[in-house]
């Protein structure tokens, strides 16, 4: 489900799920997490094969949780846990974004530092729309990368963005034809000063509280929406 290749600094993590729009079980975020965690190099390429760069969670997943609160609110937890050690990974983490970004997948390129799309890349969190969102640490991030009032607006309508969009709000901040040549630029510069000026970038306040607050509210709605995530699947 995870492929990982390495060319000089660049670490390409591809999620290779191509059948399931690269939707993320449990397993998948495991193995996303070492992935991550275990990089060397200092530039990760992290993007989708085939048409979606990643669907978010598996359905099947999010449904085998039956309502229970406790299992809802640790499958959020790991999904977290994986988009912070993006976020805290030494390296510079590049999502290169093909086709659709949605709920979770999209929270997880929130995590990266930079994001670049293709012309053909889409964005949404559609979630709402069936009584969920996807509670990988985007009420964090959002507001953070859009500001409040867009994040608001995109979240709560639950639609859909083009890539010349997603650009306007500061959703990403490149539309190339080939993402990983940002990638590639990024890693030309020296290793040492990338990793610090991320460092600096990145720190910020606390954030723990936030993350238990948006899992327990992932948490209520699996509980609640049982049903209706059954629903979808059949």
């Amino acid at each position: 489900m995870i492929d990982v290749a390495a060319d000089g600094p660049i670490r390409t993590v591809t999620i290779d799920r191509p059948e399931a729009r690269n939707a993320l079980t449990v397993d998948g975020l495991e193995t996303l997490e070492a992935a991550i965690d275990e990089a060397e190099e200092s530039v990760i390429y992290l993007r989708g094969r085939g048409p979606a760069f990643s669907a978010g969670a598996d359905l099947n997943e999010v449904a085998a949780l039956e309502g229970d609160r406790d299992r809802a609110a640790e499958f959020a937890r790991l999904g977290q846990r994986v988009a912070r050690t993006i976020e805290d990974s030494p390296a510079v983490v590049v999502a290169g974004i093909d086709g659709p970004a949605r709920g979770g997948g999209l929270e997880l390129a929130l995590a990266c530092d930079i994001r670049v799309g293709t012309p053909d890349s889409t964005y949404g969190e559609p979630g709402v729309s069936f009584g969920l969102f996807g509670a990988w640490g985007g009420t964090v991030r959002l507001p953070r990368v859009l500001g409040e009032g867009d994040a608001l607006e995109f979240a709560l309508s639950g639609r859909s963005i083009d890539a010349e969009e997603a650009l306007r709000i500061g959703l990403i901040s490149r539309i190339e034809d080939d993402p990983r040549s940002v990638a590639e630029e990024i890693a030309g510069n020296a290793a040492d000063a990338l990793a610090a000026l991320k460092r600096r970038i990145r720190d910020d306040g606390e954030r723990a509280t936030q993350e238990r607050r948006e899992a327990d509210a992932f948490a209520d709605l699996v509980a609640a929406h049982a049903d209706d995530i059954d629903a979808l699947l059949e």
